[in-house]
């Protein structure tokens, strides 16, 4: 029983360690990001913000198609060679990532460059931007490359090397682009966004893992042995392609009902949920989803390992959710406007529905750690319908407000999923205590929504403060223990 309380210790000061790292990354990257955005928006003015937006779009779009999840599926292969101490055998499978990372980085460039006249045509719509989506050709390269060594440092778990590449690559891109920007204007955008990609990955192969160096594999070698993080990355690939087109059905829907105000509502609310007050999430990522490979064929260590990521999870998400909640008008205020003060109850009960995120999304990462891409697929293929089906169905009943209703509700419907799966496909369970501190958070974070609806924001600061106080002395006892 010591041994096991002492192992459970262990874990929390790793997780509040990784987390401690990356959430301080995530949120430099956040203020380069509205630095930047600040900067395009003053000195080159509104078209300078659509050119970023379409450019970075169809990076993005060109990206996830032709990368085919390897940024992600290739975690689990490094990681699980780690678990076998065979230097030799990992030195191999970081060789084929690397090889897959620079034939898929050409080819989504060689792609890129073939379809740049129905880019330009369908974006533009003239081809007078045919070399601009060439020149992007460029950006689809080096992130491929850079994506590679992201994810042998994050296999491996060399977790403050993959922070220093994050800083300096962001920091860096955003240096380089600030006298682009005042110089060049609008003709800064394309070279900016180049810029910035390469920034990323000189950073990346500065800090590039040395410990295994480059060994001798045949093309047959590197098809056979990347043939299981390929598969799994494709339906990988094809979840985050459901994902963003019930996405893209949503806000067309919604841009015919309604009009682009409150598209722009919708994208607003969404991005504070999902981005800002999900930071946890990605910050608890990089440390979870390798250390869970490794244990991917023990369901003792599994059970173990979720049980205490959830519990991590909502130590940490408590306060920061409660303040979010609390803060509401300021934060909407200094990243928008007062126009968008529409969106305060949206992102409140959005912020509700991040506390069944993080459990479904605990023990929906042992699908990736299994590698059952095929799963995968299923249940973020429900997911996304009846994300969309439940988004259609509350705004037409409540409005904006109704978004937030209809976030809450898909995230309970998700982890009702998950849980199937996670319950009768694997036959784990879930700490008792689990169940129980998630029913906790739930009831403080429904607490300060109601409190705060009702204008009675000094009990929505009271329960932060207690909530706070709470999850910090458990948070220094973790820590202390271990």
């Amino acid at each position: 029983m010591e041994q096991r309380s002492t192992t459970r210790n262990s874990l929390s000061r790793m997780i509040l360690k990784a987390m401690g790292i990356f959430g301080g990354v995530q949120v430099l990257s956040i203020l380069c990001s509205l630095v930047r955005n600040k900067l395009v928006a003053l000195w080159i003015g509104p078209a300078g913000v659509g050119l970023f937006a379409l450019f970075n779009q169809a990076l993005e779009m060109i990206n996830i198609a032709t990368n085919l999840g390897v940024r992600n599926s290739s975690v689990r292969d490094i990681s699980q060679a780690v678990e076998r101490r065979d230097s030799s055998h990992i030195a191999r499978i970081l060789t084929v990532v690397r090889r897959w990372s620079l034939w898929l980085g050409l080819g989504g460039a060689l792609i890129t460059m073939a379809i740049a006249p129905v880019l330009s045509r369908y974006t533009f719509g003239d081809y007078n931007h045919i070399w601009h989506y060439v020149a992007l050709s460029a950006a689809v390269l080096l992130m491929a490359l850079t994506n590679g060594e992201y994810a042998v440092l994050q296999g491996l778990s060399k977790l403050k090397k993959l922070a220093r590449v994050t800083i300096t690559g962001t920091v860096g891109g955003l240096l380089i682009s600030i006298p682009m920007f005042y110089f060049m204007r609008e003709n800064s955008v394309l070279p900016s966004i180049i810029a910035y990609a390469l920034c990323i990955m000189i950073a990346a192969f500065i800090y590039k893992d040395k410990q295994y160096p480059a060994v001798q594999v045949t093309r047959r070698e590197t098809v056979s042995i990347g043939e299981g993080f390929i598969k799994l990355g494709i339906f990988m690939t094809l979840g985050s392609f459901v994902a963003m087109l019930a996405s893209y059905v949503f806000v067309s829907w919604l841009n015919i009902n309604s009009g682009k105000e409150v598209v722009g509502f919708y994208q607003a609310g969404y991005t504070l949920i999902d981005k800002y007050a999900g930071l946890v999430f990605t910050a608890l990522g990089y440390e979870f989803y390798p250390r869970l490979s490794r244990v991917a064929n023990s369901a003792k260590r599994l059970r173990v390992y979720v049980s205490n990521q959830i519990n991590i999870s909502f130590m940490v998400l408590t306060p920061c959710l409660i303040a979010f909640i609390l803060l509401r008008s300021q934060l909407v205020w200094l990243l928008y406007s007062e126009e968008f003060h529409v969106i305060l109850t949206y992102i409140s009960w959005g912020v509700v529905g991040t506390v069944l995120r993080a459990m479904s999304w605990c023990m929906a990462f042992v699908m990736l750690a299994k590698g059952d891409g095929k799963i995968y697929l299923i249940t973020e293929s429900l997911s996304a319908v009846f994300g969309l089906v439940l988004n259609m169905l509350c705004y037409s009943r409540w409005g904006v407000d109704g978004l937030g209703i209809a976030y809450l509700s898909w995230y309970v419907i998700y982890t009702i999923i998950v849980a199937i799966v996670y319950y009768r496909v694997y036959h784990l369970t879930l700490a008792g205590n689990c169940v129980r501190n998630m029913a906790l958070t739930l009831i403080v974070c429904i607490a300060a929504v109601i409190a705060m609806q009702a204008g009675v924001w000094i009990a929505t600061a009271a329960i932060l403060v207690i909530a706070s106080v709470i999850c910090g002395r458990q948070a220094l006892r973790s820590w202390n223990r271990s």
